[in-house]
């Protein structure tokens, strides 16, 4: 589907965790009658995201507008962009079938703005995860139809862990049809007690991408679905730097820790992908040793200030050879989507 010449390959830069939402959305507060769903009004030259009716965030043109974003592309010399939604259009906590309805309305924008410009995109869905039925039969829909080689989903549902068993259905409907996860944080543990200094997003995040992927390997869900691919955002939070202390944990209290699972968690590292977003060069160093120069894919979290302005900037800059470089640049993006370019 996406193909490319040979020497644009040597270059190219696909970056997996880029955000986007449509321009004009249904003000589903007033239509549904309850509930605080984002949609966008423009205001005096501002694009404002609504939360019923307060304001939540101010976002620019390039959070919406395609000839925006790929200008931005240009002038950073990203090749691809794998939209995904919003997190906080995930809507996990609305009646399953307005879930429903949200999510088809996002999956149908981002495969209409890929199918725009097919060399430049690639699209993953969202679904409505408090309703497992619903949601495997959106998937379904996303892969099938719209053409969509995965899903973006949260760091928990509704505050409810990745490891539960009622979600082993959607993971295996996921790994029957090879689609891929993109794992995002979103309603931060704690949040409600530390709004101050953005501690949500500075500490809050990392944390709970920690609480996601230690779920799903203590909880058994890569033992039980080893074709299941799935990547974490923001270089897999604290996980890769705590890694020691959950270990350690793991074998002294395994009556705690290994209690689904008695497989150590250090054995599932090479089983799943995290994207490159650390923004340090000592952190990036230690994440490649811990989880191995195949596992870390370009991420910059474009358009938002805590992304990387220059996707691949950090990566060019260490100088670690032009073999893991097209490795963490592309080719293992190419492995977790399982797409050829």
């Amino acid at each position: 589907m996406y193909l490319y010449f040979a020497a644009l390959r040597e270059n190219m830069k696909i970056d997996i965790h880029t955000h986007i939402m449509p321009e004009h959305m249904p003000n589903w507060t007033q239509k549904f009658g309850y509930g605080e769903f984002i949609h966008l009004e423009h205001r005096n030259c501002e694009a404002c995201m609504m939360k019923g009716d307060k304001l939540f965030r101010v976002v620019e043109e390039n959070c919406f507008k395609e000839d925006k974003r790929i200008k931005e592309m240009d002038d950073t010399d990203v090749t691809i962009q794998v939209l995904s939604t919003i997190p906080v259009l995930f809507n996990y906590w609305s009646k399953p079938s307005d879930g429903l309805e949200t999510s088809r309305f996002f999956n149908d924008h981002i495969s209409e703005t890929v199918s725009k410009n097919p060399k430049r995109f690639i699209g993953l869905g969202t679904v409505p995860l408090q309703d497992i039925d619903l949601a495997i039969k959106e998937m379904e829909r996303c892969v099938k139809e719209l053409k969509m080689p995965g899903l973006e989903i949260g760091s928990n549902i509704n505050g409810e862990n990745l490891s539960d068993k009622k979600f082993f259905p959607f993971y295996e409907a996921a790994e029957k049809l090879g689609c891929a996860l993109f794992v995002h944080p979103w309603e931060m543990m704690g949040e409600d007690k530390m709004q101050k200094y953005w501690l949500p997003w500075l500490v809050g995040m990392p944390a709970e991408t920690s609480r996601a992927i230690c779920s799903m390997i203590f909880g058994g869900v890569f033992t039980a679905f080893p074709k299941l691919r799935v990547a974490f955002a923001h270089g897999g939070g604290s996980f890769p730097f705590t890694l020691g202390r959950i270990k350690h944990g793991f074998d002294v209290r395994p009556d705690l820790v290994a209690v689904d699972n008695s497989i150590s968690p250090e054995k599932y590292l090479g089983k799943f992908w995290m994207d490159s977003l650390v923004h340090d060069k000592n952190a990036m160093k230690y994440l490649i040793n811990v989880m191995g120069e195949d596992k870390i894919c370009l991420g910059s979290d474009y358009p938002f200030p805590l992304g990387e302005h220059k996707p691949g900037r950090l990566i060019e800059k260490m100088k670690l050879g032009k073999k893991i470089e097209k490795k963490l640049l592309y080719k293992n993006a190419e492995e977790w989507l399982s797409t050829t370019h």
